[in-house]
């Protein structure tokens, strides 16, 4: 890739990616057709195949190729990833420009309407499993590298990681073994969405989290209900009592020493979370203060699982211990730490019955908010308002993406952008899932005038 300094507007961009658009719409396609779930239960074989064929495409646009692999935390090997890259120009900046190849399970095939791992263009929409989430956030890269192809301006390593569905186990060694490899000044995670379908979005905070398993025991063994039903307390009495405890009776969380915020620029329609979440028209909304801030910027806390004897194999007992599993979302500000020890505290305090309690596995992500006087956000919102043509917005994030946090402290200089191609429609991780193909050209060009503008600056 030759550089020059020439630079294209968004008109030109889109009159370019129109010329060959139905060819990144078959090399989307081809990503599609891989079933890369990297879970221990699926073949790994189609991990590594899908990382050749994103290596095989970035080597077509004549970059420095690499595939990759770094340790779990148990030793073992991880997924392979792509490393690619092109030199800084001097004196310019580097962007790295990260997605993942690896996808979801499909889950119920007779959910789909399609077959899963079979590209259907319907209307605007592309369904397929990881046709939103995130082989198409790994085309966005490749095709705006492609169309600033002579004239890119920037040093840029494209980082496509092979496991972030499994939970990127091996994600913090993999950023701390080949630190020099991705070492940038901005980076760019193509991983989230948009406010709505043409509506663009960067998004500038993201809930953390963590999960908490934990034990409540009555009893040294279990026994007959009716023999003594009504004098001793079971588990499954004390474990409803504790889980009682943490809500208000509006659904609010009432687990004291959780951060929260309340405020957010923009909010849902109340409409709009019934039909995304398909809530029962007789289901009340939980929590308080506005829909965004409930999603955004406020704390949750939702019993996962409990281990107790299915319905169908049920006996006259008494329970004398009981697993549950909490998974709590943390408003940006708070830590993982903190929000283990709040709850912990919480839940000893709430104990009925002298039950004991016994804390079992944690685990956890920060949180995130971005810097909005940052001037590579100011430059990011600009090029997604250029390219969509419409005013783009700042959002939140109601899940977590934990990587983030990792590589702000692998790399504490950079500027982080979180973009995506996703719209509320999207359901990734879900049956149908889709891309809308106005908004994956959108992003396309979003991401070439953005590199433009970073060399400009």
């Amino acid at each position: 890739m030759s550089e020059s300094t020439s630079a294209l507007d968004s008109a030109q961009l889109h009159t370019e990616l129109d010329t060959i658009f139905d060819e990144v719409i078959d090399q989307l396609t081809d990503l599609v057709a891989i079933p890369s779930v990297a879970w221990p239960s699926f073949d790994p074989a189609n991990v590594r195949t899908s990382a050749e064929a994103v290596a095989g495409l970035a080597r077509d646009l004549g970059l420095d190729v690499e595939i990759l692999t770094a340790a779990q935390e148990d030793g073992s090997e991880g997924y392979p990833a792509i490393v690619a890259s092109v030199p800084a120009p001097a004196g310019a900046p580097t962007v790295l420009l990260y997605a993942h190849h690896d996808v979801q399970p499909p889950g119920k095939a007779e959910a789909w309407n399609s077959e899963p791992f079979v590209a259907t263009r319907t209307g605007e929409r592309l369904y397929g499993r990881g046709a939103a989430d995130d082989k198409a956030g790994i085309m966005v890269h490749l095709t705006a590298l492609r169309l600033l192809a002579g004239r890119l301006g920037v040093g840029v390593t494209l980082f496509i990681e092979g496991e972030e569905e499994a939970g990127s186990p091996s994600f913090r060694n993999f950023l701390e073994t080949y630190q020099d490899k991705l070492a940038a000044d901005v980076i760019v995670v193509a991983d989230s969405g948009n406010w709505a379908a043409g509506t663009p979005a960067l998004t500038t905070s993201l809930r953390g989290m963590c999960a908490i398993e934990f034990e409540i025991s009555t009893l040294d063994h279990a026994v007959h209900s009716g023999m003594y039903g009504g004098i001793v307390p079971d588990a499954m009495l004390a474990m409803t009592r504790v889980l009682s405890t943490l809500h208000d009776e509006d659904g609010s969380v009432a687990v004291s020493g959780l951060k929260s915020q309340t405020s957010s620029d923009i909010d849902y329609e109340e409409a709009t979370i019934r039909a995304d979440s398909g809530v029962l028209e007789s289901t009340s909304l939980i929590g308080s203060g506005s829909l965004a801030s409930r999603l955004w910027t406020q704390p949750s806390i939702t019993v996962i699982g409990l281990d107790i004897p299915e319905v169908d194999v049920s006996s006259n007992t008494l329970q004398s211990s009981l697993r549950a599993k909490l998974s709590i979302r943390l408003a940006p500000g708070d830590t993982p730490a903190n929000a283990v020890e709040a709850v912990e505290k919480h839940l000893r305090e709430n104990l009925p019955f002298g039950a004991t309690l016994t804390i079992g596995d944690t685990e956890g992500g920060s949180p995130w908010q971005a810097d909005l006087d940052d001037p590579v956000v100011q430059t990011a919102e600009r090029a997604l308002t250029e390219a969509w043509g419409q005013e783009s917005v700042t959002m939140g994030i109601g899940g977590s993406i934990p990587f983030i946090a990792d590589l702000l402290e692998v790399f504490p200089q950079a500027s982080i952008l979180v973009t995506g191609v996703e719209d509320p429609d999207a359901r990734a991780h879900s049956a149908n899932e889709s891309l809308y193909l106005p908004d994956f050209k959108a992003a396309i060009v979003a991401e070439a005038l953005l590199l433009q503008k970073l060399a400009a600056s």
